[in-house]
């Protein structure tokens, strides 16, 4: 068995990784995919956090800020998409075995625990994995931002962006041909050029942090594995 260069890591999903068909709604096959891909890592012994997005239930400028919705009422119903397509993942890597915690920044205590930062730890050093919803528990971030915060809360070795493109490019791939990929990236680089990696608070916060990010492909195959024993694949962003 390759040796484990990242012992944990963050993973930050969009909400189209379990999306249904035209980029809606919650496929469980989807879901079921993506916990295999997590399932690979975590029998090698990696401890696994994830941060999931909700723009396949709800996209807080197009179906609210955009019809004059109130910012703090649309980000609220954001935070609320999150938790569905959380407890989506949880159920999808239970049926794979793996004992999974959603832990979320508004309290939904039905469904879900309160975060709280050592007892996200403990999770992950018992060998579950966590799904962090709600992003921050604050309107005007975004799950980037809430996934560069965790990272850092759960002293993450790497911020993993998980993508449906192989790398960060200069320009669109699939509207140029002559886009051109980049293996590394600094922080700076990344936020000058602007990239779209991730919004701009989460990256300066991952490069106050010295938090690596590392963009792959998630669907291309063994992503994860080769991410976690260090073969170069996608794009690394750090200092």
């Amino acid at each position: 068995m390759a040796e484990i260069k990242y012992r944990r890591i963050l993973l930050k999903l969009g909400g189209e990784a379990l999306a249904g068909e035209g980029g809606f709604g919650i496929n469980p096959s989807q879901a079921e995919f993506v916990a295999q891909k997590v399932v690979q890592v975590v029998n090698m012994g990696v401890q696994v956090a994830v941060v999931i997005g909700g723009g396949n239930l709800w996209r807080g400028k197009a179906d609210g800020l955009d019809h004059g919705m109130e910012r703090v009422t649309a980000d609220h119903m954001g935070m609320l998409a999150t938790v569905m397509n959380s407890l989506a993942l949880q159920d999808a890597l239970e049926r794979e075995g793996i004992p999974t915690r959603v832990m979320t920044g508004i309290e939904v205590r039905a469904v879900a625990e309160p975060y709280i930062q050592r007892r996200a730890i403990r999770h992950l050093e018992k060998g579950r994995v966590i799904i962090f919803g709600a992003g921050t528990g604050n309107p005007y971030f975004t799950t980037d931002t809430a996934a560069s915060l965790r990272a850092m809360e759960i002293d993450a070795e790497l911020l993993i962006k998980a993508t449906k493109v192989d790398a960060v490019y200069d320009m669109d791939p699939k509207k140029n041909a002559n886009a051109v990929a980049y293996q590394t990236l600094t922080y700076i680089e990344a936020l000058n050029r602007r990239l779209g990696v991730m919004d701009s608070t989460a990256m300066a916060m991952c490069m106050d942090n010295d938090l690596p990010i590392q963009v792959v492909n998630l669907w291309a195959e063994d992503t994860l594995l080769k991410v976690v024993t260090g073969v170069p694949v996608g794009t690394v962003i750090r200092a």
